[in-house]
This record gives C-alpha cells, structure tokens and sequence, in this order.
C-alpha cells in the first residue's frame, strides 16, 4: 500500500514518462538491501551492473527531458489505447498457456509488464480525479475500478510468469517492458513531450539501451536465492 500510495504522489505530481523509468531504480535497492540486511555476497559483476544501471537512467532522464502533459486524456484516447494494449494483454496470456518454461515465463512478464504500464495511467487518472473532486469524484469514475482490475491482473500474470519459468527470463522483461510501455502511453493519452533535439534523442535512446542491458546483467549476475553467504551475528 506504501508503495501505491507513493507512485500515486509521484504521478501527480509529475510526468507519467519520468516516474515509471524511476522505478527501475528499486533494483539497485534491492541489491544494496540483499547485501546489507540479508547479508548475501554480491558479485562485483552485479555491482558494475548496478551501476551501469543507474548511469543509463540518469542519463535517459538528462537527455530525453521529458515534461508537459494534459491531465485528463480524451474518451477516444483511451478507447484507442484500451483496444490496443489490452488485446496485446490477452493475447500474450493466452500465448502463456503453452509451450517451453522458458517462453511461458517470457509472454507471461511481458503481458504482466503492459498491465503494469497500463495500470499507472489509471492510477494517474485516479489521483486527478481525487485531487480535483475528492472521493466522491473518484468513486464515481471509472478509472479507480479499471486500476483495481488492472493491479488484479498485472499480479496473476507476474505470479505466473514468476512460477512457470526461471527470473532470469522473466524480470528482466517485467522490469524494462514495463517504462519502455509506460513512455508510449505518456505520449498516447497525456501528451507529453521530450526533446526536439536529435542528438540528445539519439543519446536518450543509446541510454535506455544500456540501461536494458544492465538490467539483464544484473538479473544474471546477483545472488540466485536470499540464502545469507555469512550467518548473521548473534
């Protein structure tokens, strides 16, 4: 709930393409916690990832300078984006159903990693909602039921990804689809703009490729279990 409840500030606070990308970062806390509170040995190759990782994204962030939107996106916005991502959703579950550990857990992340983009423009559109008419608004609006079934489902398939194949196939694609998703829709429903410059586009884009490919490094690279490596002091 502590979770919801800050992504919902940061989304009305701030742009939609700037907030999901940030969320990469709870990887490299991740790996700071498993060394310090579980007390694991971390790779020095996992520790170069976390820090390509959070270069990349700085990066990303710097070059691409998001910004602008409108708060409330136009019925045909979210028909159009509704249609598009939630068939793509029910297409990749349905692809989950069969085939190798391996390609399951693939589909499956990638469908639960859409979910997840798709469930922060309704929490988005909620916190609008919220902040401009108060819980009346909200409870008579449409976006808060849609988020609630979207968190539902983007949970059932992360859960089924994570059980049918290995997390090394699986969090990365959960982990990268889901800004990558995110971006576009920032840019479908809300309007929000980045860079004109080429260079710093071309830059952005180099970024959030590198950025994926630490992500995948460190998915291979840290502790496979949350086994300590040093029993904890008495």
């Amino acid at each position: 709930m502590g979770s919801y409840a800050f992504q919902a500030l940061a989304l009305h606070n701030g742009p939609m393409s700037v907030v999901q990308p940030v969320l990469v970062s709870e990887l490299v806390f991740v790996m700071v916690l498993r060394r310090v509170w579980i007390r694991q040995h971390v790779a020095p190759a996992a520790w170069a990832a976390v820090l390509t990782v959070t270069v990349a994204l700085a990066v990303f962030l710097a070059a691409a300078e998001p910004t602008g939107g409108q708060p409330a996106p136009r019925a045909a916005e979210w028909l159009s984006a509704g249609l598009v991502f939630g068939g793509a959703i029910a297409v990749l579950a349905v692809l989950g159903t069969r085939g190798s550990p391996v390609r399951r857990a693939a589909v499956l992340a990638a469908a639960a990693a859409l979910t997840w983009a798709l469930e922060a423009t309704f929490l988005k559109t909620t916190t609008d909602t919220l902040a401009a008419s108060g819980i009346g608004g909200v409870l008579t609006r449409w976006p808060v039921y849609a988020f609630i079934a979207a968190t539902v489902t983007g949970t059932v398939l992360q859960q089924a990804a994570l059980h049918v194949g290995p997390l090394s196939v699986s969090q990365p694609l959960l982990v990268i689809t889901d800004p990558f998703a995110s971006i576009i829709l920032s840019i479908w429903l809300f309007g929000e703009r980045f860079t004109d410059s080429p260079a710093k586009i071309t830059m952005a884009v180099v970024a959030f490729a590198v950025m994926a490919a630490g992500i995948t490094v460190l998915t291979r690279t840290s502790p496979e279990d949350l086994t300590p490596s040093t029993p904890a002091r008495s």
